[in-house]
């Protein structure tokens, strides 16, 4: 999992995790592609069989290869109803946002050498708790050229004060996001799905900005807490003791006082919770390309989603 990243561009300040190439803050989607080194397509080629002797059969019927046509690297197999999306059609769903002003391409970049793409984007929404901790939203799409998996946009808050990337899923919530299996293309129909299933205005910023306020305004104890991470960091030996932490459980709670911004909401479950996304988006692992991958689309970004839905439970208990 070392180095997934392949390519990246951002805008702005230098990202938690130290990657990618400074780039301008008003650049169009499409030169934010570029920029990204995104500017290449995919095409789904027909996969050939070779007989035992080395020679080779004629290509088969059910599967195919997505392949990047750049390089000609084999992206992912698939199956005959996959359908390639490209892309340039992904940046397109930002273009008449930032035109109209309501967004900014913050980054992109290309994951696992190419095998998925992602473009995240400032949404013109932010709000802040006492004390000045500020958290601005954002809008994520995964776009991955692998068979088996969803392109997902999703709405995405990134607390400034330390740049962890929070996360709007509590359970059950499943209007934060919106999947699009490869047997459609993400043309203009499924963009406009996308947008009304998300509630691109103020809605999500709104939603989330609710919930962060119960977490600010709601004391732990310290079992309570100790509690907390035990359920989520070693969920067979959960304890209120903690001389009985497991690693990660004691480096989470160091993180209560060492997180940026440890001093704002001090003492609630907002800061709990922040706790462990620093954690995750800037502790754990030890390459930053791999800890990319994890905090956005894989076991870590679960990790926070399961984090936020069990502080909002002991804080409303």
């Amino acid at each position: 999992m070392s180095h997934e990243v392949e390519t990246m561009a951002y805008a702005g300040q230098t990202p938690w995790h130290g990657l990618g190439v400074s780039v301008s803050d008003d650049l169009t989607p499409n030169e934010m592609m570029v920029a990204a080194g995104l500017d290449w397509s995919v095409s789904k080629r027909p996969l050939y069989v070779p007989t035992l002797d080395g020679d080779v059969m004629s290509s088969t019927k059910d599967f195919f290869a997505i392949v990047r046509d750049s390089d000609d690297k084999i992206l992912s197999p698939c199956g005959s109803r996959y359908l390639p999306t490209q892309n340039s059609q992904v940046f397109e769903f930002f273009d008449k946002f930032v035109k109209a002003g309501s967004m900014t391409m913050s980054t992109a970049g290309s994951l696992n050498d190419g095998r998925q793409v992602w473009a995240l984007a400032d949404i013109a929404s932010d709000f802040a708790l006492p004390g000045g901790d500020h958290v601005k939203g954002h809008l994520l799409i995964s776009h991955p050229h692998t068979w088996g998996k969803s392109l997902t946009v999703m709405f995405t808050p990134i607390r400034v004060v330390c740049n962890n990337t929070l996360t709007m899923a509590l359970s059950g919530d499943t209007d934060s996001r919106f999947r699009m299996s490869h047997v459609q293309t993400f043309n203009p129909d499924i963009q406009a799905k996308a947008e009304q299933a998300l509630g691109l205005a103020s809605a999500q910023m709104n939603k989330f900005e609710a919930a962060a306020r119960v977490l600010a305004g709601v004391s732990y104890d310290e079992k309570q807490l100790n509690q907390y991470f035990s359920r989520l960091f070693q969920p067979n030996s959960i304890t209120e003791d903690i001389t009985e932490f497991n690693k990660v459980s004691r480096q989470v709670h160091q993180c209560i006082h060492e997180q940026p911004g440890a001093n704002l909401s001090e003492g609630t479950w907002w800061s709990a919770l922040n706790a462990v996304t620093y954690y995750v988006d800037h502790k754990a692992g030890r390459d930053r390309s791999s800890s990319l991958a994890s905090a956005w689309f894989g076991p870590r970004a679960n990790t926070k989603r399961n984090a936020l839905t069990l502080a909002m439970e002991y804080a409303e208990a």
